[in-house]
């Protein structure tokens, strides 16, 4: 440990980061990599549960490399080729592109551990984790409204300690109770989503593809059958079991109609046999959690405090993928902390800090903005009924499709589709 790490006492560090999840763990990394004392408090204790797909694209697994995590076979990560699609009577298969910037391979890994060793790894470089470390009201300067520091119950016992610092980093999801506390409330006109899934014992648990149903029907009850707003999939675990689940938006009335656990039920029912999504097979009960995206907390820094992850709004509007973003940010808010923390006063450091919502902006801006107008759309039943019967069909059309919906392109010296890609998210309002 370098003398600028060690800390001051054991309650007060250089930064806080309230979460442990990929985006809390990985600003934590780099941060402790720097050289800064970093405080990392988890609400729970590993290892713990997350409502996920499970499901890693390149971008993810481009990030976990950087952080030297294991991510052979051997450690228990199994390895995906591309996306199968299917909908409209056609079924797909797209491996991932083949770029410069990100690995052309994907993971697959169950969160209950995975956010565990994003955690080890930033405790391995020097962070300090606290478990069981549930975090209340933040601690504000009365004279400049800054945030300096988190009151927290410890423990099972629940001992009441506080936590000081002059930044807070709030990790804490998309409930980010932190953020709420000091002002900064959820966006009402950027896209939601809910991700609900279980795992069933299949044969199918070795898929090196990740798989996803484009056409989501709900044909309970009587009447026409419903096309709803949203995405089916079904990741092989390598372990004996797939996670199945279900992604939807809530651009539409169904979102606030249906129970989306039933409407998951109903959906694996109609799946053949052989492959096992019966109830008797399930090896968890169904899981439901929000999908906050498209910067739909903002602005990303405010007095003292930034935003990474869920709790600023990272999820892809495109995907519903989260953890890259989310892993991505949590790197960019580490840059930023670090280049404040070696200026020589309160004003210049002040003035770093301010950078990092339009580094945010600059880095996702106008790919998010497209993603949403992409959400609109698709929440329409008509258009996404016409995209799949008659886009499905086109290989050419869906290999830029793949990479315009998982956002995999070369920013310099891709091919064409990579250029009209980069292109389309320059020019787009970056809000």
């Amino acid at each position: 440990m370098t003398e600028q790490s060690k800390p001051l006492t054991e309650n007060t560090a250089d930064v806080i980061v309230v979460g442990a999840g990929p985006a809390g763990s990985t600003t934590a990394y780099y941060l402790a990599k720097a050289g800064l004392d970093v405080l990392l408090l988890e609400k729970t204790a590993f290892p713990r549960e997350k409502v996920c797909g499970d499901g890693l694209t390149p971008r993810a697994t481009k990030q976990l490399v950087s952080m030297g995590i294991d991510i052979s076979e051997e450690a228990g990560w199994l390895r995906n080729k591309g996306l199968r699609i299917i909908g409209g009577g056609v079924r797909l298969q797209l491996d991932w592109p083949d770029l410069a910037s990100y690995p052309d391979y994907g993971l697959v890994r169950k969160r209950d551990d995975f956010d565990e060793q994003l955690a080890r790894q930033a405790q391995k470089a020097g962070a300090r984790l606290y478990e069981q470390c549930n975090v209340g009201a933040p601690i504000i300067d009365d004279r400049t409204g800054r945030i300096t520091g988190v009151h927290a119950k410890l423990g099972d016992e629940k001992r009441e300690v506080t936590f000081h610092a002059p930044l807070v980093v709030a990790a804490d999801g998309n409930s980010t109770r932190l953020s709420l506390a000091m002002g900064l409330h959820r966006r009402e006109d950027r896209p939601m989503g809910v991700a609900v899934r279980t795992y069933f014992t299949s044969p199918r648990h070795d898929d090196d593809y990740l798989e996803s149903w484009l056409e989501l029907w709900d044909k309970r009850g009587p009447g026409e059958d419903r096309l709803l707003p949203g995405y089916g999939w079904i990741f092989g675990m390598g372990d004996g079991t797939s996670n199945v689940g279900l992604g939807i938006l809530n651009s539409s009335k169904a979102f606030r109609e249906l129970d989306w656990r039933e409407v998951l039920k109903a959906w694996c029912a109609s799946m053949p046999e052989d492959w096992g999504y019966t109830p008797e097979n399930m090896t968890m009960p169904i899981r439901g959690a929000a999908l906050p995206m498209a910067f739909n907390r903002q602005p990303h820094y405010t007095k003292g405090l930034l935003l990474v992850g869920d709790a600023g709004g990272l999820v892809n509007p495109f995907n519903g993928e989260g953890i890259a973003y989310a892993m991505e940010s949590g790197q960019l808010a580490a840059d930023v902390i670090v280049q404040a923390h070696a200026r020589p006063t309160d004003t210049s450091r002040e003035l770093a800090l301010q950078r990092y919502p339009q580094i945010l902006k600059d880095t996702y801006g106008g790919y998010y903005t497209l993603g949403r107008a992409f959400v609109k759309m698709i929440g329409n039943p008509k258009v996404m009924k016409i995209a799949t019967q008659r886009g499905l069909t086109h290989p050419i059309l869906m290999k830029f499709t793949l990479k315009m919906l998982a956002n995999l392109t070369d920013p310099t010296g891709g091919d064409a589709m990579d250029r009209i890609i980069n292109g389309l998210s320059k020019v787009a309002p970056k809000a």
